[in-house]
């Protein structure tokens, strides 16, 4: 039987503002009659309708709006409830009439997630697919657009599914082993139950690797722009953002404090980030300055490290791109300590072609698909998830007595269950549907 919310719930799913359409969700125990009081019978289900909707249709009572109107009886619903919905008309008025009489009828308020947090309660969705919705919502790139869908459709969810479905063959194998350590048993049944952990642990070790293209892709890439004073590093800032996003002087020190733009790359939302000139200072701003640029080197994706003609580096960060600025006054060296050096000059535009180009490379370098073509997890909670698992299974090849390995793959079959949801995630549900919108 569906699982039904002690309240009926209602909220705005489209943005607030000027707009031609406004759609008002309802879900809950109390829909159908809550349908039938402002708008007087209930309509096919699944077909819109267009009907006058009242503040009691029965008594002809103060017309609110003629809008479509949409039943969803459960469990055929997107919460797995009965539910509505109505495409008003978009003026304040009238949401703000329709949303008292939903009131007076004996709905209240959604909280942010609690249409898709009663959708997982009634198992139409998992964790994963649920945590998909809110990255579709939030999507702003073809590529955030693309991973989320795919996490939504079930791809991750089915990937951890397939892994639970063997290891439940493992630990089948192995309870075998438990329950009938007389029997003659084939040597064979547990040579294949270790060889299949450690077919399970290479696969959960190659998805935590591919992950961080993933977790790339949903929050994007961040390039740190480094280098020391008066190398062209808020020229270079300005001439992505394409205006004066930071400030261009010839006296050495100007940029105090790090500096973010933010824009599309290949397809894969991108922040550069413009941080104070290297060097030893004893300016206490400045100094301070220095400290935070090394703090963004380390946390960055990429590095883009600049120096001016005539000043090579003489230390190359890990992950850096070497950007030799100011060919129009000397050359550049080809390369610095093996590292290949772009040459640009950000005073004629000489090069900033070619360097476009490599970033967009990098960019796709960075957030490629997976070799093997496995959906790529896209958060730290699942990185964390699968990572538990692994070392369970690990734990489980160190043990030799036959009741601990078997309590290792129990333990690694409920780090699996916590990802999708299955068992044990109470604590993490308000976390999870928090970060939705009101709407959804």
């Amino acid at each position: 039987m569906a699982y039904q919310g002690e309240d009926t719930i209602f909220a705005l799913s489209t943005g607030l503002g000027r707009a031609a359409i406004a759609v008002m969700r309802v879900s809950g125990a109390g829909s159908e009659a809550l349908l039938k009081k402002l708008i007087g019978s209930l309509p096919e289900a699944r077909c819109a309708a267009l009907r006058r909707v009242w503040q009691d249709a029965e008594t002809r009572n103060n017309l609110l709006d003629e809008a479509l109107v949409l039943w969803f009886p459960g469990p055929r619903s997107y919460t797995g409830e009965d539910g509505f919905e109505l495409h008003l008309h978009a003026g304040p008025a009238v949401i703000k009439a329709v949303a008292e009489a939903l009131v007076e009828g004996g709905a209240r308020p959604a909280e942010a997630g609690e249409f898709t947090r009663r959708a997982f309660m009634n198992g139409r969705m998992d964790l994963v697919e649920a945590e998909g919705v809110a990255d579709l919502v939030e999507a702003e790139t073809e590529s955030q657009r693309k991973l989320a869908l795919a996490q939504t459709d079930g791809a991750l969810s089915r990937l951890y599914q397939n892994w639970a479905d063997r290891l439940k063959r493992v630990l089948a194998h192995q309870e075998a082993l438990i329950d009938f350590p007389d029997e003659d048993l084939p040597p064979e049944v547990e040579q294949s139950l270790l060889d299949e952990i450690h077919a399970l642990i290479a696969a959960m070790q190659t998805h935590i690797q591919e992950g961080d293209r993933g977790e790339r892709i949903r929050r994007g890439v961040v390039f740190a722009i480094t280098g020391p004073p008066n190398a062209g590093k808020s020229s270079l800032l300005n001439w992505l953002a394409d205006r004066d996003a930071a400030i261009v002087s010839p006296i050495a020190g100007t940029t105090r404090d790090a500096i973010e733009i933010s824009g599309i790359l290949a397809g894969v939302r991108v922040t550069f980030v413009d941080t104070a000139g290297l060097r030893e200072t004893e300016d206490a701003i400045e100094a301070e300055g220095v400290k935070r640029a090394l703090f963004h080197v380390k946390q960055a994706d990429c590095v883009l490290q600049m120096f001016a003609a005539g000043d090579a580096p003489q230390e190359v960060f890990p992950a850096s791109v070497l950007i030799g600025n100011k060919t129009d006054l000397g050359p550049v060296p080809q390369a610095v300590q093996g590292h290949r050096v772009m040459p640009v000059s950000l005073e004629t535009g000489q090069g900033l072609d070619q360097l476009k180009a490599m970033l967009e490379q990098k960019v796709e370098a960075l957030t490629a698909s997976s070799a093997s073509g496995a959906p790529l997890l896209t958060r730290a909670r699942h990185k964390a998830g699968v990572k538990e698992a692994c070392a369970c299974l690990e734990g489980a090849l160190q043990q030799d007595w036959p009741e601990m390995r078997g309590e290792e793959l129990r333990l690694a079959m409920r780090a699996l269950g916590r990802l999708t949801g299955h068992v044990g995630v109470e604590d993490l549900l308000d976390a999870v549907f928090g970060q939705f919108c009101i709407g959804k």
